[in-house]
C-alpha cells in the first residue's frame, strides 16, 4: 500500500440507511452503488444480508453489476456465544451473500460483554477468532470492526487490546476501531490510534459517529495518527446524529494534506453525488455543508465578494470546480457593485461597469429590493431581471389565465384544485391538477400543461418553499415574498416572488423557476 493511500470505506447503504427518516429501496441502493463506484470509493458496505429479505434481493442483484472502483461488502456480527460459526444462520446468510468483503462487528467493551450479549470475556474473544478464522478458511477478505473500541480502552485498556489481538490472530485483513456512541475527542482517538498501531501490526481503521460533532475531525485525526482506512457516509448520513461525512473528509485529506482517496478526476463529482444520495434518501440537502453545500462558495459583503472577484484565494480554500461546485455571488443591499457585475457578464461577457445597461439594472435591482424582492440566494430570479433588460429574453410561455380552489375539509391530503390555460407559440393549452395546497396544485398543473412542449420540465422538483411576511401591520392584506427552491437532481436554484397574494408571489417565482430550468437547457 502507498504510504499516502487512505481506504475509503463506505457505509451509507447500511449505517446511512439507518438515520431517521431514511429507507432506501433495492433500486435505490443499486442507483447509488453506481455512482459511488464511479466515485471511486474502495469498499461500499451495502447491508446486513441476515436483517430483512429486501437486503436478499440487493446483493443478489449487486453482484451482476459491473464494478470498476468498488468492492461491495456485506455486513454482519460475529457468532452468537456458545455455538459454532458454521451452526450460526446469520453466520451463514453473510456467507452466502456471495460478496469476495466481509465486515465482522465484534465487541471491545467489556460492558458491553457482560451486560449487554451476556456472556463471559474469554467466550467474547473466542467469537472474535473464531468467526474471522471462518470467513477467512472460506477464502473472504475480512474487516474487523471493533465496536464501541475507544469506549472500551477508557473502561479496561488490557481487554479491548486483546479483542484486537484476537482478531489479527484470526487473520483479520484490517481492524476498525469504533466511536460508536460518538463521544471520543480527536486528540484521544489520535492517541489511542497511535497505541494501537504500536501494538497491532495490522491495517488499521477509524469509525467515528457524530454524536458529539467531532465525526470528522476524529476521523483525520486517526488517520494523522496511523490509520490507513476510513469508514463513513456520504453527506454524514447515519444513526442518531450521523456518521463522520466521508464529502467533508475526502476533499480534506486528499485536496488539502496530500492523501490519495479517491482518483483525481472523479473528485468534481463530489458535489454531484452528494446531491443525488440527498435527493434519493428524499432528504433536504444542507446547504451549509462544506465543500458540497450551496453556501460553501458563497459571498454576501462587497468587500469580500469583491476581493474573490480579483482573487479567489482571499476567501475561498480551494476552486469550487474542483469538487463539482460553484461559486455564488449573493444579491443584496450590501454585495457591492462587483457582484452585481458578475452577474451581469454572465449573462453578457461584454458588459462593463460604464455601460448604460449597469446602470438601468443597478436602477432596477433597487426599486425592486424597495418593493420587497430579495436576490441573496435567489439568483436565478435576478438572472431573469437582468435578461429582459438586456433584451435576451423570450418567454417559453404565456399565462392566459388559472383558477384555484380550496376545499376543506381535505380528503386524502388533497384540498385544492388548479385550472391553468397558456400558450406557447401559437398553440394552447388548457390542463387542471389537484393538490395538497393551491401552490402544490398550481405547480402540477403547470408542469401538466408545459410536459407536451418542454419535456425535461419533468426533471424538476420543488423542494422547499418559504413565505415571510414584509408588513405585518397590514395583517391579512400584507405583502409577502415567497422563496422557492429547485432541484432537477443535478442542480439546485432558488427563485423569489413578491405579492400581496401569496397565490401570485408563489406564481411569480414557480414561473421563473421553470424558465430558469429551460434557459438552462
Amino acid at each position: 500500500m502507498e504510504n499516502n493511500k487512505v481506504i475509503m470505506y463506505d457505509s451509507t447503504l447500511r449505517d446511512g440507511a439507518q438515520a431517521l427518516g431514511i429507507s432506501f429501496t433495492v433500486e435505490d441502493k443499486l442507483k447509488i452503488v453506481k455512482k459511488l463506484d464511479r466515485l471511486g470509493v474502495n469498499y461500499i458496505e451495502a447491508g446486513n444480508p441476515s436483517s430483512n429479505p429486501k437486503d436478499l434481493e440487493f446483493f443478489d442483484k449487486v453482484l451482476k453489476l459491473k464494478l470498476t472502483n468498488s468492492k461491495i461488502i456485506a455486513f454482519g456480527a460475529t457468532r452468537r456465544a456458545n455455538i459454532k460459526a458454521e451452526e450460526d444462520a446469520n453466520i451463514q446468510s453473510l456467507l452466502n451473500a456471495g460478496t469476495v468483503a466481509v465486515a465482522l462487528f465484534g465487541k471491545s467493551w467489556d460492558f458491553q460483554v457482560t451486560d449487554i450479549l451476556k456472556t463471559t470475556l474469554d467466550e467474547n474473544l473466542n467469537m472474535i477468532y473464531d468467526t474471522i478464522k471462518y470467513f477467512k478458511n472460506k477464502g473472504k477478505t475480512v474487516v474487523y470492526d471493533a465496536e464501541h473500541f475507544f469506549d472500551g480502552y477508557n473502561a479496561s485498556p488490557k481487554y479491548a487490546m486483546a479483542t484486537l489481538q484476537a482478531a489479527f490472530d484470526a487473520g483479520a485483513d484490517s481492524i476498525c476501531l469504533c466511536d460508536t456512541k460518538g463521544a471520543s475527542l480527536p486528540s484521544h482517538i489520535a492517541k489511542v490510534t497511535r497505541i494501537v498501531r504500536e501494538n497491532i501490526r495490522c491495517a488499521i481503521g477509524i469509525h467515528c459517529h457524530n454524536d458529539n460533532g467531532m465525526a470528522v475531525a476524529g476521523s483525520i485525526a486517526a488517520v494523522e495518527a496511523g490509520a490507513v482506512q476510513v469508514q463513513g457516509t456520504i453527506n454524514g448520513f447515519g444513526e442518531r446524529c450521523g456518521n463522520a461525512n466521508l464529502c467533508t473528509i475526502i476533499p480534506n485529506l486528499q485536496l488539502r494534506m496530500g492523501y490519495g482517496c479517491i482518483p483525481d478526476e472523479s473528485m468534481e463529482m463530489l458535489t454531484p453525488i452528494a446531491r443525488y444520495v440527498s435527493e434519493v434518501a428524499n432528504i433536504i440537502h444542507d446547504e451549509r455543508a462544506p465543500f458540497v453545500g450551496n453556501c460553501a462558495f458563497a459571498h454576501k459583503a462587497g468587500m469580500h465578494a469583491d476581493a474573490v472577484n480579483k482573487n479567489t484565494s482571499a476567501y475561498e480554500m480551494i476552486n469550487p470546480a474542483v469538487v463539482g461546485n460553484q461559486r455564488n455571488i449573493l444579491m443584496s443591499e450590501v454585495a457591492g457593485r462587483s457582484a452585481v457585475m458578475n452577474m451581469i457578464n454572465m449573462v453578457d461577457s461584454t458588459i462593463t461597469k460604464d455601460s448604460p445597461e449597469t446602470k438601468k439594472i443597478i436602477e432596477r435591482l433597487k426599486e425592486l429590493e424597495y418593493e420587497g424582492y430579495q436576490y441573496e440566494g435567489a439568483e436565478s430570479s435576478f438572472e431573469l431581471v437582468i435578461r429582459k433588460i438586456l433584451n435576451k429574453y423570450n418567454p417559453f410561455f404565456e399565462l392566459v389565465e388559472f383558477k384555484v380552489i380550496v376545499d376543506e375539509p381535505s380528503v386524502n391530503s388533497v384540498n385544492s384544485s388548479a385550472m391553468i390555460k397558456i400558450r406557447v407559440g401559437d398553440q394552447t393549452e388548457i390542463t387542471a391538477a389537484e393538490g395538497d395546497g393551491p401552490v402544490n396544485a398550481l405547480d402540477s398543473a403547470l408542469r401538466k400543461a408545459l410536459e407536451r412542449f418542454y419535456p425535461q420540465i419533468a426533471e424538476i422538483k420543488l423542494t422547499d418553499y418559504k413565505v415571510r411576511v414584509l408588513d405585518s401591520n397590514h395583517a391579512t392584506a400584507s405583502k409577502v415574498r415567497v422563496l422557492i427552491e429547485t432541484t432537477d437532481g443535478e442542480d439546485v436554484w432558488t427563485t423569489v416572488g413578491v405579492s400581496t397574494d401569496i397565490i401570485e408571489a408563489s406564481w411569480r417565482a414557480l414561473v421563473d423557476s421553470v424558465e430558469h430550468k429551460l434557459i438552462k437547457e
